[in-house]
């Protein structure tokens, strides 16, 4: 504990995308560890007026830009010595409907991410990405599934610079911007009907604390060129849409759930290791960490599929306690 947070200490740390749920979070984890200073890239200047006005740290510095304008990342990362790229388009509906954007902010912003980190020679680089990434069917998924690959790659860029690409991948994130327990909850508030997609539908889930927590401990173990991939429970949405409107809705009130079918680019369950990757995956740390180097060692007996569809699912009781413990409910 000490050496981490000896890691963190001194350091210049730039978090982009860093006004959204885990950016922000992720900026209020390191203000604990007494970095140099904090910048805090984003393209939502209310969100960054909002953090700043909530934080009051004299180590916070917000820088309103794009990742997908590169000038603006050069200014940015000057003497900068650990990036966490969170910056993403992420809603898989919109990314649908708006393909060449999610390729612009996705794919590109992250390109751009690599280069000037490169340029600019940062010490670590950690991209924050999503299971959707594996095996993806939509085009939220494919984008991030390709950003993973560009920072990964990045490492056989950097000559004899000394800097780290690496990736953090993770399932939903609890009461995160436009995730469904928000959704849930304003519809409970509402009086109904919860919208639930399919009864099968199943997903990963964790805090956004505990995801943060993995992320920064991530970033202390890297070398380069792994995927870090978080441990979390499953669960299925049907499940959760009962047990939030018993513990929300007023008593003595009916909540009715309806079936709205899968949105576009959704899947029935999400996976978090391919049947390939489980061969280059060992388990450390509390994490799954995946490289492709020869130098980890390998574990193909002890990790099989990594899927909310075959992992065990949390029972009612254990999601109102996971809600509880993290506020939810």
């Amino acid at each position: 504990m000490e050496d981490f947070e000896k890691f963190y200490n001194g350091k210049t740390i730039l978090v982009t995308g860093g006004a959204g749920s885990i950016g922000s979070e992720i900026v209020r984890s390191l203000l604990k560890l007494d970095p140099h200073a904090i910048r805090i890239l984003d393209i939502n200047e209310t969100g960054l007026f909002d953090l700043e006005q909530e934080l009051q740290s004299p180590k916070i510095r917000t820088f309103i830009g794009d990742v997908r304008d590169k000038d603006r990342l050069k200014r940015a990362f000057e003497d900068v010595d650990i990036v966490f790229h969170a910056a993403a388009l992420k809603h898989v509906p919109l990314c649908e409907y708006n393909p060449f954007d999610a390729v612009k902010t996705n794919v590109i912003g992250t390109q751009n991410v690599m280069d000037t980190a490169l340029d600019e020679e940062v010490g670590k680089v950690i991209l924050i990405s999503t299971d959707k990434a594996v095996n993806p069917t939509n085009v939220m998924g494919a984008t991030k599934l390709l950003s993973e690959r560009l920072v990964i790659s990045a490492n056989h860029y950097k000559g004899k610079r000394q800097i780290a690409f690496s990736c953090v991948r993770f399932g939903n994130v609890m009461d995160s911007r436009g995730s469904v327990i928000p959704l849930f909850r304003s519809q409970i508030k509402k009086g109904g009907p919860l919208t639930v997609t399919d009864l099968n539908m199943t997903r990963f889930v964790m805090s956004i604390p505990n995801a943060v927590d993995l992320i920064l401990k991530a970033a202390y173990i890297s070398k380069g060129g792994e995927t870090f991939i978080l441990k979390m429970p499953a669960l299925k949405i049907i499940d959760l849409a009962e047990v939030m409107a018993e513990e929300l809705a007023p008593k003595n009130s009916k909540i009715e759930m309806k079936l709205i079918g899968k949105r576009a680019g959704e899947k029935l369950y999400e996976e978090l290791l391919t049947q390939d990757e489980v061969k280059y995956a060992v388990e450390k740390d509390g994490l799954y960490v995946l490289s492709l180097e020869d130098t980890l060692i390998r574990s193909m007996n002890e990790i099989k599929n990594y899927t909310s569809n075959d992992a065990k699912k949390l029972s009612k009781e254990e999601i109102i306690g996971l809600l509880k413990e993290n506020h939810v409910i």
